[in-house]
């Protein structure tokens, strides 16, 4: 005889809601009757819900209604799914932020997964009001590009990634734009080269394009730069400076041996120029390569961002010089467009940094990341995919017959959003491919959903796919 427990599961297991009574969209019904029947204490904590794919054929509706019907209700905060277990009502709230988090599940921003250890979180607002302290200290103007306490900070992290550097070589930055702005108006010219990856950052894209630079790519593989390559554009180009984002490079991953790095090196040197390395990633890495300011600082300008590894909103990024004399026009040109970073964010980076809180994010973020990577190797097919064991993006060649415009219209209609190829290239036609993250403000079990539903689609689908309800 099953005990009361085991036919109280099959209970649950068998719900079946009436979405009719809520009207279309189907998904969006199917999480108000969730709401409704956990109000109503048709189901409670910890309950466990039908899988995905027998709901559907229950419904009659196909299995991406259903799939989008489940993110929507854990977006509100009303299930959870466990890996290996299945789908369950929360047994509480999500935490407070969770009212203003986005009605679309947004995978365009390449931003870390959030942390959601209690204590992190706890010891973070902790450093916040203990910052407060000093509020209206904090309002006033500050020194510009930081204080020598704050700069030395700065470069105490900076040494975690093995880069060596005195505060007078260093500023903080109100994020890495203004940064790669004031380097490039600084030391180059309108019409002069930069060479860059091929498939690159959009952001420098925006600021060549801004400066009137002209913007080269250069052919890229698994490990970054194709160096052949790279001498031979030199000799073609007569470029000025090199601008590189080495560790997990944005949109490929691909990450540069330090054999490739030193080969670069030797090229760069021999032609005269100067390398704008953007770091953006590298506290990511647990066992880091190298930098390129490490190998050669004399000819490295160097930008490191907390976005990537701490948090976005912080907007603060350290830019460091080959020396203290080239950091002067550099000076100059932030005065004029920035006049400070941020007390507030400055202040709690900088106690962040001292009281150990933001190698405490980064590692959050690490074992997040790897969980999160987990997911991906088990729901997306071997080889459909390219990324690195400790990025937070991945990057993905698209099966014929789609095409990245068609596809990002799949993806949209589905309240999933992604960066078409187009954003990255600088030259030449895109290849159809497209770059998503598993970071931001998408929970393990938000990424697990949105990573099912793209597997369906690839499995399943064609640029012209079926219609959903």
């Amino acid at each position: 005889m099953q005990s009361i427990i085991d036919r109280e599961v099959m209970f649950v297991e068998s719900w079946t809601p009436n979405v009719e009574k809520f009207g279309k969209p189907h998904y969006r019904a199917i999480a108000d009757a969730i709401a409704e029947d956990i109000q109503a204490g048709r189901l409670r904590a910890s309950d466990r819900l039908p899988p995905q794919r027998e709901l559907a054929v229950r419904l009659e509706l196909n299995f991406t209604t259903v799939a989008r019907g489940y993110v929507e209700a854990q977006r509100r905060g009303l299930i959870e799914s466990r890996v290996g277990h299945g789908t369950f009502v929360a047994g509480q709230p999500r935490r407070s932020h969770a009212a203003v988090r986005p009605s679309v599940v947004d995978l365009t921003m390449n931003v870390a997964p959030e942390p959601e250890d209690r204590s992190l979180l706890d010891r973070m607002q902790a450093g916040l009001q203990k910052v407060a302290h000093d509020l209206p200290t904090l309002m006033r103007y500050q020194a510009f590009g930081g204080t020598y306490v704050q700069r030395e900070a700065a470069c105490r992290f900076l040494r975690l990634r093995g880069v060596e550097v005195t505060a007078d070589r260093l500023l903080i930055c109100p994020g890495t734009h203004v940064a790669f702005q004031a380097i490039l108006q600084a030391t180059m010219q309108p019409g002069e080269t930069l060479l860059c990856e091929a498939l690159t950052y959009p952001g420098i894209k925006a600021v060549t394009g801004r400066l009137g630079i002209k913007l080269v790519g250069v052919p890229i593989d698994e490990d970054g730069i194709d160096p052949a390559a790279l001498e031979e554009l030199c000799r073609e180009q007569k470029p000025k400076a090199l601008y590189l984002n080495p560790t997990l490079l944005n949109p490929t991953t691909s990450t540069m041996p330090e054999a490739r790095r030193l080969a670069t090196i030797e090229i760069v040197r021999a032609h005269g120029m100067i390398i704008v390395e953007d770091d953006a990633y590298g506290a990511l890495l647990r066992r880091p390569i190298p930098a390129f300011a490490a190998l050669a600082p004399d000819l490295t300008y160097y930008v490191v961002s907390l976005s990537k590894c701490v948090g976005a909103g912080l907007r603060i990024a350290y830019l460091v010089a080959p020396d203290q004399r080239r950091l002067w026009p550099i000076s100059g040109s932030l005065r004029t467009t920035t006049v400070m970073a941020s007390p507030l964010t400055t202040a709690l980076s900088t106690l962040w940094i001292e009281d150990g809180t933001a190698s405490a994010v980064i590692d959050a973020i690490r074992k997040e990341t790897q969980a999160r990577q987990k997911l991906l190797a088990e729901l997306l097919p071997k080889g459909s995919y390219v990324t690195h064991p400790e990025a937070f993006h991945f990057w993905m060649a698209l099966p014929e017959p789609w095409q990245r415009s068609a596809f990002a219209a799949r993806m949209r209609s589905s309240d999933l959003s992604i960066v078409v190829s187009d954003a990255f290239t600088v030259a030449g036609p895109p290849v159809e491919a497209v770059r998503i993250s598993l970071g931001g403000v998408l929970s393990r079990a938000e990424v697990r959903s949105a990573l099912d539903f793209l597997s369906h689609i690839l499995e399943h689908e064609t640029e012209v796919g079926p219609g959903f309800a």
